[in-house]
Protein backbone atom coordinates (compact mmCIF):
# COMPACT_ATOMS: atom_id res chain seq x y z
CA UNK A 1 0.00 0.00 0.00
CA UNK A 2 2.87 2.18 0.89
CA UNK A 3 4.17 1.90 -2.76
CA UNK A 4 1.42 2.95 -4.66
CA UNK A 5 0.54 6.11 -2.04
CA UNK A 6 4.20 6.96 -2.72
CA UNK A 7 3.63 6.26 -6.71
CA UNK A 8 0.30 8.54 -6.39
CA UNK A 9 2.19 11.34 -5.05
CA UNK A 10 4.98 11.03 -7.65
CA UNK A 11 2.13 11.23 -10.01
CA UNK A 12 0.31 13.89 -8.70
CA UNK A 13 3.59 16.46 -7.98
CA UNK A 14 5.25 15.52 -11.20
CA UNK A 15 2.39 16.03 -13.26
CA UNK A 16 1.10 19.06 -11.38
CA UNK A 17 -0.12 22.26 -13.89
CA UNK A 18 -0.98 25.78 -12.48
CA UNK A 19 -2.09 26.89 -15.61
CA UNK A 20 -4.45 25.37 -18.43
CA UNK A 21 -3.63 21.46 -19.47
CA UNK A 22 -4.64 18.95 -21.56
CA UNK A 23 -5.51 15.65 -19.26
CA UNK A 24 -4.84 12.35 -21.17
CA UNK A 25 -5.79 9.54 -18.82
CA UNK A 26 -5.03 8.49 -15.59
CA UNK A 27 -1.54 6.75 -13.63
CA UNK A 28 -1.55 2.70 -13.36
CA UNK A 29 0.88 0.87 -11.53
CA UNK A 30 0.53 -3.14 -11.44
CA UNK A 31 -2.46 -3.20 -13.87
CA UNK A 32 -4.20 -0.60 -11.38
CA UNK A 33 -5.92 2.45 -12.75
CA UNK A 34 -5.34 5.11 -9.63
CA UNK A 35 -8.26 7.71 -10.27
CA UNK A 36 -6.97 10.78 -8.73
CA UNK A 37 -3.29 10.22 -10.41
CA UNK A 38 -4.28 12.41 -14.09
CA UNK A 39 -1.73 12.34 -16.81
CA UNK A 40 -1.50 16.58 -17.21
CA UNK A 41 0.57 17.91 -20.19
CA UNK A 42 0.69 21.76 -19.84
CA UNK A 43 -0.46 24.15 -23.01
CA UNK A 44 2.52 26.10 -22.79
CA UNK A 45 4.53 22.74 -22.99
CA UNK A 46 2.80 21.35 -26.44
CA UNK A 47 5.26 23.79 -28.77
CA UNK A 48 8.22 21.39 -27.27
CA UNK A 49 7.00 18.74 -29.96
CA UNK A 50 6.46 15.39 -29.46
CA UNK A 51 6.88 11.51 -30.09
CA UNK A 52 3.94 8.90 -30.37
CA UNK A 53 5.02 5.55 -31.13
CA UNK A 54 4.12 1.99 -30.94
CA UNK A 55 2.87 -1.58 -33.01
CA UNK A 56 -0.12 -1.46 -35.60
CA UNK A 57 -3.25 -1.60 -33.33
CA UNK A 58 -2.13 -0.22 -30.30
CA UNK A 59 -4.06 2.41 -30.39
CA UNK A 60 -1.91 5.52 -31.63
CA UNK A 61 -4.36 7.28 -34.09
CA UNK A 62 -6.92 7.03 -30.75
CA UNK A 63 -4.50 8.92 -28.84
CA UNK A 64 -3.71 11.49 -31.49
CA UNK A 65 -7.62 12.01 -31.93
CA UNK A 66 -7.52 12.65 -28.24
CA UNK A 67 -4.86 15.30 -27.96
CA UNK A 68 -6.69 17.26 -31.30
CA UNK A 69 -10.01 16.86 -30.03
CA UNK A 70 -8.32 18.79 -26.89
CA UNK A 71 -6.40 21.18 -28.16
CA UNK A 72 -9.25 22.28 -30.78
CA UNK A 73 -11.02 22.72 -27.58
CA UNK A 74 -8.35 25.22 -26.18
CA UNK A 75 -8.94 26.94 -29.67
CA UNK A 76 -5.72 25.79 -30.94
CA UNK A 77 -5.90 24.89 -34.89
CA UNK A 78 -4.13 21.28 -35.48
CA UNK A 79 -2.62 20.05 -38.73
CA UNK A 80 -2.90 16.28 -39.13
CA UNK A 81 -1.06 14.48 -41.74
CA UNK A 82 -3.09 11.50 -42.25
CA UNK A 83 -1.47 8.64 -44.30
CA UNK A 84 -3.59 5.96 -43.72
CA UNK A 85 -7.11 7.88 -44.03
CA UNK A 86 -8.81 6.65 -40.48
CA UNK A 87 -8.51 10.26 -38.54
CA UNK A 88 -11.57 11.66 -40.50
CA UNK A 89 -13.92 10.82 -38.24
CA UNK A 90 -13.43 13.97 -35.85
CA UNK A 91 -15.18 15.73 -37.83
CA UNK A 92 -18.76 13.34 -36.03
CA UNK A 93 -19.89 12.84 -32.76
CA UNK A 94 -18.78 10.18 -31.17
CA UNK A 95 -21.16 7.50 -29.87
CA UNK A 96 -21.72 6.46 -26.02
CA UNK A 97 -20.72 2.87 -25.72
CA UNK A 98 -20.16 0.70 -22.44
CA UNK A 99 -16.96 -0.26 -22.56
CA UNK A 100 -16.06 3.62 -22.78
CA UNK A 101 -18.01 5.12 -19.80
CA UNK A 102 -16.29 2.49 -17.66
CA UNK A 103 -13.21 3.28 -19.21
CA UNK A 104 -13.57 6.82 -18.01
CA UNK A 105 -15.15 5.75 -14.82
CA UNK A 106 -11.83 3.90 -13.98
CA UNK A 107 -10.34 6.87 -14.48
CA UNK A 108 -12.45 9.60 -13.17
CA UNK A 109 -12.53 11.56 -16.02
CA UNK A 110 -16.53 12.28 -17.59
CA UNK A 111 -17.22 11.04 -21.03
CA UNK A 112 -19.09 13.30 -23.73
CA UNK A 113 -19.49 13.27 -26.86
CA UNK A 114 -18.69 16.16 -29.40
CA UNK A 115 -17.64 16.72 -32.96
CA UNK A 116 -14.95 19.41 -34.23
CA UNK A 117 -14.26 21.86 -36.81
CA UNK A 118 -12.58 19.98 -40.22
CA UNK A 119 -10.89 20.90 -43.19
CA UNK A 120 -10.09 17.84 -45.45
CA UNK A 121 -7.02 18.98 -47.78
CA UNK A 122 -4.89 17.12 -50.28
CA UNK A 123 -1.59 17.12 -52.21
CA UNK A 124 -3.55 14.96 -55.57
CA UNK A 125 -7.08 15.22 -57.43
CA UNK A 126 -8.24 14.13 -54.23
CA UNK A 127 -11.38 16.18 -52.97
CA UNK A 128 -10.78 18.89 -50.91
CA UNK A 129 -8.55 21.89 -50.37
CA UNK A 130 -5.79 21.80 -52.82
CA UNK A 131 -2.31 22.85 -51.49
CA UNK A 132 0.64 23.93 -53.92
CA UNK A 133 3.65 26.12 -53.68
CA UNK A 134 5.45 27.97 -56.17
CA UNK A 135 9.16 26.26 -57.11
CA UNK A 136 10.02 30.33 -56.74
CA UNK A 137 8.53 30.04 -53.04
CA UNK A 138 10.77 26.78 -52.67
CA UNK A 139 13.91 29.27 -53.22
CA UNK A 140 17.13 27.58 -54.75
CA UNK A 141 18.84 26.48 -51.31
CA UNK A 142 15.46 24.28 -50.64
CA UNK A 143 14.75 23.21 -53.78
CA UNK A 144 18.50 21.98 -54.10
CA UNK A 145 18.14 20.09 -50.97
CA UNK A 146 14.79 18.33 -51.71
CA UNK A 147 16.80 17.12 -55.19
CA UNK A 148 19.69 15.97 -53.23
CA UNK A 149 21.91 18.09 -55.34
CA UNK A 150 25.64 18.49 -54.28
CA UNK A 151 27.36 21.82 -54.37
CA UNK A 152 28.26 22.34 -57.99
CA UNK A 153 24.64 21.18 -59.18
CA UNK A 154 23.37 23.53 -56.46
CA UNK A 155 25.21 26.49 -57.43
CA UNK A 156 23.87 26.05 -60.94
CA UNK A 157 20.63 25.94 -59.68
CA UNK A 158 21.69 29.31 -57.88
CA UNK A 159 21.63 30.34 -61.37
CA UNK A 160 18.95 29.51 -62.88
CA UNK A 161 17.71 31.21 -60.21
CA UNK A 162 19.20 34.46 -60.54
CA UNK A 163 18.63 34.39 -64.26
CA UNK A 164 14.74 34.18 -63.68
CA UNK A 165 15.01 36.77 -60.97
CA UNK A 166 17.13 39.51 -63.24
CA UNK A 167 14.42 39.10 -66.63
CA UNK A 168 11.48 38.79 -63.84
CA UNK A 169 10.48 35.42 -65.09
CA UNK A 170 8.03 33.80 -62.05
CA UNK A 171 9.21 30.23 -61.54
CA UNK A 172 5.54 28.44 -60.88
CA UNK A 173 5.92 25.02 -61.74
CA UNK A 174 8.10 22.38 -62.69
CA UNK A 175 8.07 22.78 -66.67
CA UNK A 176 8.82 26.00 -65.88
CA UNK A 177 12.38 25.19 -64.88
CA UNK A 178 12.98 22.66 -67.11
CA UNK A 179 12.47 24.93 -69.65
CA UNK A 180 14.61 26.87 -68.33
CA UNK A 181 17.32 24.28 -68.29
CA UNK A 182 16.56 23.52 -71.74
CA UNK A 183 17.10 26.95 -72.78
CA UNK A 184 20.72 27.45 -70.88
CA UNK A 185 21.92 24.78 -72.48
CA UNK A 186 20.94 25.44 -76.21
CA UNK A 187 19.00 28.80 -77.23
CA UNK A 188 20.69 30.95 -74.65
CA UNK A 189 23.97 29.14 -73.82
CA UNK A 190 25.51 31.99 -74.94
CA UNK A 191 23.65 34.98 -73.11
CA UNK A 192 24.65 32.73 -69.66
CA UNK A 193 28.05 32.43 -70.52
CA UNK A 194 28.44 35.96 -70.97
CA UNK A 195 26.37 36.99 -67.72
CA UNK A 196 26.82 34.26 -65.34
CA UNK A 197 29.89 31.31 -66.37
CA UNK A 198 29.92 28.81 -68.46
CA UNK A 199 27.75 25.87 -67.04
CA UNK A 200 27.98 22.02 -68.10
CA UNK A 201 25.64 20.08 -69.91
CA UNK A 202 26.29 17.06 -68.05
CA UNK A 203 25.35 18.80 -64.73
CA UNK A 204 22.37 20.22 -66.45
CA UNK A 205 21.32 17.02 -67.70
CA UNK A 206 21.67 15.50 -63.56
CA UNK A 207 19.36 18.31 -62.38
CA UNK A 208 16.45 18.10 -65.10
CA UNK A 209 17.00 13.85 -64.40
CA UNK A 210 16.28 14.76 -60.40
CA UNK A 211 13.43 16.96 -61.53
CA UNK A 212 11.76 14.43 -63.80
CA UNK A 213 11.95 11.25 -60.44
CA UNK A 214 10.15 13.79 -58.62
CA UNK A 215 8.00 14.69 -61.13
CA UNK A 216 6.79 11.15 -61.47
CA UNK A 217 5.78 11.06 -58.37
CA UNK A 218 3.05 13.40 -58.75
CA UNK A 219 5.02 16.38 -57.89
CA UNK A 220 3.80 18.47 -61.08
CA UNK A 221 0.29 18.62 -59.22
CA UNK A 222 2.01 20.37 -55.96
CA UNK A 223 3.46 22.93 -57.76
CA UNK A 224 1.99 26.08 -59.18
CA UNK A 225 -0.98 28.62 -57.98
CA UNK A 226 -2.66 29.26 -56.50
CA UNK A 227 -0.58 28.91 -53.62
CA UNK A 228 -1.61 28.04 -50.27
CA UNK A 229 -1.76 30.66 -47.59
CA UNK A 230 -0.04 29.32 -44.19
CA UNK A 231 -2.93 32.03 -42.10
CA UNK A 232 -5.57 29.67 -43.39
CA UNK A 233 -4.20 26.76 -41.00
CA UNK A 234 -5.06 29.38 -38.07
CA UNK A 235 -8.88 29.18 -38.08
CA UNK A 236 -10.87 29.17 -34.75
CA UNK A 237 -15.16 28.37 -35.79
CA UNK A 238 -17.56 30.48 -34.51
CA UNK A 239 -17.71 28.17 -31.38
CA UNK A 240 -13.96 29.22 -30.44
CA UNK A 241 -12.28 25.99 -31.61
CA UNK A 242 -9.85 25.47 -33.67
CA UNK A 243 -9.75 24.08 -36.81
CA UNK A 244 -8.67 20.55 -37.71
CA UNK A 245 -7.10 19.96 -40.97
CA UNK A 246 -6.51 16.57 -42.41
CA UNK A 247 -3.97 16.23 -45.22
CA UNK A 248 -5.67 13.26 -46.70
CA UNK A 249 -2.82 11.54 -47.70
CA UNK A 250 -3.46 7.55 -48.99
CA UNK A 251 -2.53 8.07 -52.51
CA UNK A 252 1.33 9.21 -51.72
CA UNK A 253 2.04 6.59 -49.02
CA UNK A 254 4.73 4.76 -52.05
CA UNK A 255 5.55 8.55 -53.22
CA UNK A 256 8.29 9.66 -50.23
CA UNK A 257 10.20 12.28 -52.31
CA UNK A 258 6.78 14.26 -52.54
CA UNK A 259 5.86 13.81 -48.69
CA UNK A 260 9.23 14.92 -47.58
CA UNK A 261 9.05 17.96 -50.36
CA UNK A 262 5.78 18.84 -49.24
CA UNK A 263 6.48 18.48 -44.96
CA UNK A 264 9.43 20.18 -45.41
CA UNK A 265 8.58 23.49 -47.93
CA UNK A 266 5.20 23.49 -45.13
CA UNK A 267 7.45 23.77 -42.28
CA UNK A 268 10.14 26.13 -44.08
CA UNK A 269 7.13 28.42 -45.28
CA UNK A 270 5.80 28.46 -41.22
CA UNK A 271 8.71 29.18 -39.94
CA UNK A 272 9.24 32.22 -42.42
CA UNK A 273 5.82 33.56 -41.72
CA UNK A 274 4.86 33.55 -38.38
CA UNK A 275 6.18 35.93 -35.59
CA UNK A 276 8.29 35.14 -32.90
CA UNK A 277 6.20 33.69 -29.98
CA UNK A 278 8.58 32.96 -26.89
CA UNK A 279 7.12 31.15 -24.36
CA UNK A 280 3.24 31.85 -24.60
CA UNK A 281 0.61 30.27 -22.76
CA UNK A 282 -0.42 27.92 -25.68
CA UNK A 283 0.65 27.15 -29.15
CA UNK A 284 -0.27 28.72 -32.14
CA UNK A 285 -0.42 25.47 -33.96
CA UNK A 286 0.30 21.70 -33.57
CA UNK A 287 1.56 19.80 -36.67
CA UNK A 288 0.95 15.82 -36.43
CA UNK A 289 3.07 13.95 -38.42
CA UNK A 290 1.68 10.08 -39.35
CA UNK A 291 3.99 7.15 -40.27
CA UNK A 292 6.83 9.45 -39.74
CA UNK A 293 9.26 7.21 -40.92
CA UNK A 294 8.55 7.96 -44.73
CA UNK A 295 9.81 11.71 -44.60
CA UNK A 296 13.27 10.05 -43.08
CA UNK A 297 13.71 6.75 -44.88
CA UNK A 298 14.16 7.94 -48.20
CA UNK A 299 15.55 11.73 -47.21
CA UNK A 300 18.92 12.36 -47.68
CA UNK A 301 21.66 14.15 -45.41
CA UNK A 302 21.47 17.51 -46.27
CA UNK A 303 17.30 16.86 -45.95
CA UNK A 304 17.66 15.57 -42.32
CA UNK A 305 19.65 18.35 -41.11
CA UNK A 306 17.07 21.04 -42.93
CA UNK A 307 14.42 18.87 -41.06
CA UNK A 308 16.39 18.80 -37.42
CA UNK A 309 17.23 22.37 -37.70
CA UNK A 310 13.61 23.42 -38.61
CA UNK A 311 12.09 21.19 -35.48
CA UNK A 312 14.97 23.03 -33.10
CA UNK A 313 13.85 26.25 -34.35
CA UNK A 314 9.89 26.47 -35.09
CA UNK A 315 8.99 25.85 -31.38
CA UNK A 316 9.85 29.62 -30.87
CA UNK A 317 7.28 30.19 -33.28
CA UNK A 318 4.26 28.75 -31.17
CA UNK A 319 4.43 25.66 -32.95
CA UNK A 320 4.63 22.31 -31.53
CA UNK A 321 5.53 18.92 -34.21
CA UNK A 322 4.29 15.44 -33.14
CA UNK A 323 6.16 12.52 -35.24
CA UNK A 324 4.13 9.06 -35.49
CA UNK A 325 5.91 6.35 -36.07
CA UNK A 326 5.75 2.24 -35.06
CA UNK A 327 9.33 2.95 -33.18
CA UNK A 328 11.31 5.07 -31.67
CA UNK A 329 14.39 4.47 -33.78
CA UNK A 330 12.63 5.62 -36.86
CA UNK A 331 13.22 8.67 -35.82
CA UNK A 332 16.93 9.93 -36.39
CA UNK A 333 18.69 10.67 -32.91
CA UNK A 334 19.26 14.58 -33.68
CA UNK A 335 15.36 15.05 -33.77
CA UNK A 336 14.51 12.60 -30.95
CA UNK A 337 16.19 14.68 -28.75
CA UNK A 338 14.14 17.71 -29.37
CA UNK A 339 11.05 15.62 -28.33
CA UNK A 340 9.77 16.67 -25.07
CA UNK A 341 6.49 14.64 -24.87
CA UNK A 342 7.05 11.06 -25.64
CA UNK A 343 3.70 8.49 -25.65
CA UNK A 344 4.75 4.90 -26.32
CA UNK A 345 2.46 2.00 -27.07
CA UNK A 346 3.08 -1.15 -26.69
CA UNK A 347 5.73 -2.66 -29.20
CA UNK A 348 5.94 -6.60 -30.46
CA UNK A 349 9.16 -8.84 -29.22
CA UNK A 350 8.69 -11.65 -32.05
CA UNK A 351 12.40 -11.69 -32.92
CA UNK A 352 16.02 -11.10 -31.63
CA UNK A 353 15.81 -7.58 -33.50
CA UNK A 354 12.71 -6.68 -32.21
CA UNK A 355 14.13 -7.43 -28.48
CA UNK A 356 17.28 -5.43 -29.21
CA UNK A 357 15.19 -2.38 -30.63
CA UNK A 358 12.88 -2.74 -27.05
CA UNK A 359 16.33 -2.27 -25.43
CA UNK A 360 17.13 0.61 -27.01
CA UNK A 361 13.58 2.15 -26.73
CA UNK A 362 14.04 1.93 -23.13
CA UNK A 363 17.01 3.22 -22.62
CA UNK A 364 15.19 6.63 -24.42
CA UNK A 365 12.49 6.99 -21.50
CA UNK A 366 13.81 8.03 -17.73
CA UNK A 367 14.12 5.58 -15.74
CA UNK A 368 12.01 4.12 -12.93
CA UNK A 369 11.68 3.15 -9.20
CA UNK A 370 8.30 1.78 -10.13
CA UNK A 371 8.37 -0.17 -13.79
CA UNK A 372 10.90 -2.41 -15.53
CA UNK A 373 10.60 -0.57 -19.23
CA UNK A 374 11.67 -2.85 -21.24
CA UNK A 375 9.37 -5.14 -19.73
CA UNK A 376 6.22 -2.83 -19.52
CA UNK A 377 6.73 -2.25 -23.32
CA UNK A 378 5.57 -5.22 -23.87
CA UNK A 379 2.44 -6.19 -21.86
CA UNK A 380 0.91 -2.55 -22.45
CA UNK A 381 -3.05 -3.04 -23.62
CA UNK A 382 -4.67 -1.38 -26.42
CA UNK A 383 -5.35 2.23 -25.51
CA UNK A 384 -2.25 2.16 -22.49
CA UNK A 385 0.78 3.98 -22.86
CA UNK A 386 3.99 4.99 -21.24
CA UNK A 387 3.91 8.47 -20.97
CA UNK A 388 6.63 11.12 -19.91
CA UNK A 389 6.45 15.27 -21.03
CA UNK A 390 7.91 18.06 -19.49
CA UNK A 391 6.29 20.08 -16.54
CA UNK A 392 6.15 23.49 -16.75
CA UNK A 393 9.38 24.38 -15.70
CA UNK A 394 10.22 22.16 -18.94
CA UNK A 395 11.70 19.20 -16.68
CA UNK A 396 10.81 15.75 -17.91
CA UNK A 397 7.62 14.34 -15.58
CA UNK A 398 8.06 10.78 -13.68
CA UNK A 399 7.27 7.76 -16.43
CA UNK A 400 4.04 6.71 -16.31
CA UNK A 401 2.00 4.11 -17.34
CA UNK A 402 -1.50 5.57 -18.68
CA UNK A 403 -4.88 4.33 -19.61
CA UNK A 404 -5.88 7.09 -22.48
CA UNK A 405 -9.44 8.54 -21.89
CA UNK A 406 -11.60 8.20 -24.96
CA UNK A 407 -12.22 10.10 -28.07
CA UNK A 408 -15.59 12.14 -27.80
CA UNK A 409 -15.50 11.68 -31.66
CA UNK A 410 -16.69 9.00 -34.16
CA UNK A 411 -13.95 6.12 -34.16
CA UNK A 412 -14.20 5.60 -37.34
CA UNK A 413 -13.89 7.14 -41.14
CA UNK A 414 -16.29 9.58 -43.27
CA UNK A 415 -18.27 8.08 -45.49
CA UNK A 416 -18.14 9.45 -48.88
CA UNK A 417 -21.07 11.66 -48.49
CA UNK A 418 -20.02 13.21 -45.56
CA UNK A 419 -16.48 14.04 -47.28
CA UNK A 420 -18.83 15.72 -50.16
CA UNK A 421 -20.94 17.97 -47.18
CA UNK A 422 -18.04 19.12 -45.92
CA UNK A 423 -16.37 19.82 -48.82
CA UNK A 424 -19.18 21.53 -50.23
CA UNK A 425 -19.70 24.11 -47.01
CA UNK A 426 -15.83 24.93 -47.07
CA UNK A 427 -14.87 28.14 -48.21
CA UNK A 428 -10.98 26.95 -48.61
CA UNK A 429 -12.68 24.25 -51.13
CA UNK A 430 -14.33 27.48 -52.91
CA UNK A 431 -10.66 29.86 -52.55
CA UNK A 432 -7.91 26.99 -53.72
CA UNK A 433 -10.46 24.81 -56.71
CA UNK A 434 -8.95 27.00 -59.48
CA UNK A 435 -5.47 26.29 -60.98
CA UNK A 436 -3.87 29.61 -61.95
CA UNK A 437 -1.65 29.28 -65.07
CA UNK A 438 -0.57 33.07 -65.55
CA UNK A 439 2.68 33.56 -67.83
CA UNK A 440 5.73 32.60 -66.11
CA UNK A 441 9.45 31.32 -67.05
CA UNK A 442 7.71 28.61 -69.74
CA UNK A 443 5.77 31.03 -71.50
CA UNK A 444 8.33 33.78 -71.54
CA UNK A 445 10.89 31.68 -72.79
CA UNK A 446 8.74 30.23 -75.56
CA UNK A 447 8.41 33.77 -76.86
CA UNK A 448 11.90 34.58 -76.47
CA UNK A 449 12.97 31.63 -78.45
CA UNK A 450 9.88 32.07 -80.55
CA UNK A 451 11.87 35.84 -81.81
CA UNK A 452 15.37 34.21 -81.50
CA UNK A 453 13.98 31.58 -83.94
CA UNK A 454 12.52 34.79 -85.94
CA UNK A 455 15.54 36.79 -86.39
CA UNK A 456 17.94 33.61 -87.21
CA UNK A 457 15.18 32.60 -90.26
CA UNK A 458 15.30 36.19 -91.52
CA UNK A 459 19.07 36.14 -90.93
CA UNK A 460 19.37 33.34 -92.93
CA UNK A 461 16.78 34.24 -95.31
CA UNK A 462 18.88 37.48 -96.10
CA UNK A 463 22.46 35.19 -96.07
CA UNK A 464 20.69 33.10 -98.72
CA UNK A 465 19.41 36.14 -101.02
CA UNK A 466 22.66 37.33 -100.39
CA UNK A 467 24.46 33.89 -101.91
CA UNK A 468 21.76 33.98 -104.50
CA UNK A 469 22.45 37.27 -105.60
CA UNK A 470 25.69 36.59 -106.09
CA UNK A 471 25.03 33.53 -107.57
CA UNK A 472 23.03 35.46 -110.40
CA UNK A 473 25.93 38.16 -110.63
CA UNK A 474 28.43 35.30 -111.48
CA UNK A 475 25.50 33.84 -113.90
CA UNK A 476 25.37 37.01 -115.72
CA UNK A 477 29.06 37.78 -115.85
CA UNK A 478 30.08 34.25 -117.27
CA UNK A 479 27.22 34.78 -120.02
CA UNK A 480 28.55 38.16 -120.95
CA UNK A 481 31.94 37.16 -121.14
CA UNK A 482 31.02 33.75 -123.16
CA UNK A 483 29.31 35.87 -126.11
CA UNK A 484 32.48 38.34 -125.61
CA UNK A 485 34.57 35.03 -126.20
CA UNK A 486 32.87 33.57 -128.97
CA UNK A 487 32.77 37.04 -131.08
CA UNK A 488 36.62 37.60 -130.26
CA UNK A 489 37.07 33.99 -131.39
CA UNK A 490 35.14 34.88 -134.61
CA UNK A 491 36.99 38.03 -134.90
CA UNK A 492 40.22 36.34 -134.61
CA UNK A 493 39.63 33.34 -136.66
CA UNK A 494 41.45 32.34 -140.07
CA UNK A 495 37.95 32.06 -141.75
CA UNK A 496 36.91 35.74 -140.56
CA UNK A 497 40.46 37.28 -141.63
CA UNK A 498 40.66 35.73 -145.19
CA UNK A 499 36.75 36.70 -145.72
CA UNK A 500 37.64 40.07 -144.04
CA UNK A 501 40.46 40.51 -146.40
CA UNK A 502 38.74 39.41 -149.71
CA UNK A 503 35.71 41.77 -149.16
CA UNK A 504 38.56 44.52 -148.83
CA UNK A 505 40.91 43.50 -152.34
CA UNK A 506 37.57 43.46 -153.91
CA UNK A 507 36.34 46.89 -152.70
CA UNK A 508 40.23 47.75 -153.66
CA UNK A 509 40.30 47.05 -157.21
CA UNK A 510 37.06 48.82 -157.99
Amino acid sequence: MRKKDEFEQVITSGYLSKGESIILGGAMLDGEVLPNAHIKIPLKTLNRHGLIAGATGTGKTKTIQVLSEQLSSFGIPVLMMDIKGDFSGIAKEGEEKTFITERHSKINIPYKISSFPVELMSLSDQSGVRLRSTVSEFGPVLFSRILDLNDTQAGVVSVLFKYCDDNKMPLLDLKDIKKVINYITEDGKKEIEDNYGKISTSTTGIILRKIIELEQQGAELFFGEMSFEIDDLMRIDENGKGYVNIIRLTDIQDKPKLFSTFMLSLLAEIYNQMPEKGDSDQPELVIFIDEAHLIFKEASKTLLDQIETIVKLIRSKGVGIYFITQNPMDVPSGVLAQLGLKIQHALRAFTAKDRQAIKQTADNYPSSDFYKTDEILTSLGIGEALVTALNEKGIPTPLAVTMLRAPMSRMDILTESEIQEINSKSKLVRKYSEVIDRESAYEMLNKKISIIEQEVAKHQEEKTAKIEEKKENKKTAETTGAVTNSVLKVLTSATFIRGAFGVLSKLLRK
